[in-house]
């Protein structure tokens, strides 16, 4: 089987120009997620579960583990010279990398550290989001907010790692989307979801469906009328988005987090969340849409903006359309 290494090593070949610093940036993330995996595997075992009697920018209770994935993914991208400025769901601000030779790299990474989180103290699956960009600043500059602040179309790459019954990395640079999944006896990524395409069909609708009676009324006709004309449609919401969205890129269906009365706006972050998956879900033949907008199209205003979001099978996301134009 190929390794993840052996993967960026044939990918890169196809570009003769390539620096290698887009290797090693992911090859920092494949670190980070390593030590993160077997953190979340001593869950209950050492003291890393519950709160950290703090909150984040968001005004979201951290937990134990948010703080330890974030600085964890903080220093394994700092330490390795490869990236000018990083994004955090957990930072209120961006993190300039001030170093000179950091200055001159070609990337900033924007990322939710731990995806779920609440979800360790009941042994649930978790997960790690993040989104990359080729900075629009000139470079041997400081990194600016504007930097971050593009829409999802112009990202370089986008993936996830979940944290479940195995660990897995699945990502794309815009050519497919591929899996690699990690034999912790040897601490090795291999490839074993080549090209993920979500299937051509789905049933499954995830939603946190307590919150039905604020959905806009589009999104309640929607409901209704599939769950009259699907016999076949069923609830599968495990709560941690990046379990819900590997479920449905694998069985097929659709993930739904609109607006509602405790969020008006959506809870889903534009820049850490919504952005990254959609770039997945469409590179794996889906869509993915806030209200009856494109999410990848969206320009982002804020570091920390939400948005609705609706993402999934092609056919699934576009009846869902039909009720919001």
């Amino acid at each position: 089987m190929q390794t993840l290494g052996e993967f960026l090593i044939s990918t890169q070949q196809k570009h003769p120009k390539s620096t290698g610093e887009f290797s090693r940036l992911i090859h920092a993330l494949r670190l980070a997620a390593k030590v993160v995996s077997h953190e979340v595997n001593k869950a209950g075992i050492v003291d890393i579960l519950g709160d950290a009697g703090a909150t984040n920018i968001q005004g979201e209770a951290q937990q134990k583990l948010d703080v330890f994935a974030h600085d964890l993914f903080i220093k394994a991208l700092t330490n390795r010279n490869i990236v000018c400025g990083i994004a955090s769901e957990e930072a209120e601000d961006f993190i300039q990398v001030n170093s000179p030779s950091e200055r001159g790299n070609n990337y900033v990474v924007l990322i939710d550290p731990l995806d779920g989180s609440s979800n360790i103290d009941v042994n649930v699956s978790v997960g790690t989001v993040f989104s990359i960009y080729k900075r629009i600043t000139p470079l041997d500059y400081d990194v600016s907010i504007e930097d971050f602040l593009q829409p999802g179309t112009n990202q370089v790459a986008a993936g996830y790692i979940l944290y479940g019954t195995s660990t897995m990395l699945v990502y794309s640079t815009g050519d497919g989307v591929n899996g690699f999944t990690l034999n912790p006896a040897i601490g090795t990524f291999y490839l074993s979801h080549p090209n993920i395409k979500l299937p051509s069909d789905g049933h499954i609708y995830s939603l946190n469906e307590a919150n039905f009676l604020t959905f806009p009324d589009a999104i309640k006709q929607y409901l209704l009328d599939r769950k009259k004309q699907d016999s076949q449609y069923t609830t599968r919401y495990i709560g941690s988005m990046v379990s819900d969205i590997h479920r449905n890129m694998f069985k097929g269906g659709i993930f739904l987090y609109p607006s509602n009365a405790k969020s008006p706006n959506g809870k889903l972050r534009l820049m850490y969340e919504c952005n990254p998956i959609a770039f997945l879900i469409e590179q794996a033949g889906g869509l993915a849409i806030s209200m009856n907008k494109r999410i990848l199209e969206i320009s982002p205003k804020t570091l920390h903006q939400r948005t609705p979001f609706f993402c999934g099978n092609k056919e699934m996301v576009e009846i869902l359309l039909e009720y919001l134009t």
